[in-house]
């Protein structure tokens, strides 16, 4: 039986859909276009390392003057592509939390973001603790970071239960002996699954699942 159990967030305790943003305020089309040509997941993932929010995002602006207004969308609506929360995923990191089971979050999260994410959802403070890629320097699937939380939790190999929504972020942690959970991108359906796997586990009963 495992004795820890790890969260992502992103899409596991909150939606992170950024497309799905962008297609309720313009047209699909031009949002494909827009994605297609600018590397906003470059972008993003050197947020996710610890460069400035609004620097990094207003440097991309800048360079793609076409696309100006919408990249600056990017940070002025950022809150809106990180929600809503998944409440069920919630309920059950405060039931494990409820058991006594350590709980740790794992998230590729950016220093400025995480902030901004913490005030919007405090259920984000009730972690044993959280490993955030922006302040450690290392982000997923990078083997240092899994190392590291093992290092610092004490923790190692089928002690921990990890879930993610991405194959890669869980292929990672497998390789080091991991118990993985891959998340659905349906959020009902993902928190209806890993209740059930908490419960197969032994970390929670039925009724605390729900």
């Amino acid at each position: 039986m495992a004795r820890a159990v790890i969260f992502d967030i992103g899409n596991v305790l909150i939606e992170w859909r950024p497309e799905r943003h962008y297609d309720r305020v313009m047209p699909r089309a031009r949002r494909e276009a827009l994605f297609a040509e600018v590397d906003l997941s470059a972008m993003n993932a050197a947020v996710d390392l610890g460069a400035p929010f609004r620097e990094t995002v207003l440097a991309l602006a800048e360079r793609h003057p076409k696309w100006r207004a919408e990249i600056l969308m990017w940070h002025d609506d950022w809150i809106r592509m990180a929600s809503p929360e998944i409440a069920r995923s919630v309920r059950l990191l405060r039931a494990l939390r409820a058991r006594g089971v350590p709980v740790f979050a794992l998230s590729n999260f950016g220093v400025d973001t995480f902030q901004t994410a913490l005030v919007e959802y405090p259920f984000l403070r009730e972690f044993d603790r959280a490993f955030v890629s922006g302040h450690l320097g290392l982000a997923k699937p990078d083997p240092a970071i899994y190392e590291l939380v093992e290092r610092e939790t004490g923790f190692s190999g089928a002690d921990l239960l990890f879930a993610d929504d991405r194959e890669d972020n869980i292929a990672a942690a497998a390789a080091r002996g991991w118990k993985t959970f891959t998340f659905p991108l349906d959020s009902a359906r993902g928190a209806s699954e890993w209740a059930a796997r908490l419960v197969a586990e032994g970390l929670l009963s039925p009724p605390e699942a729900e």
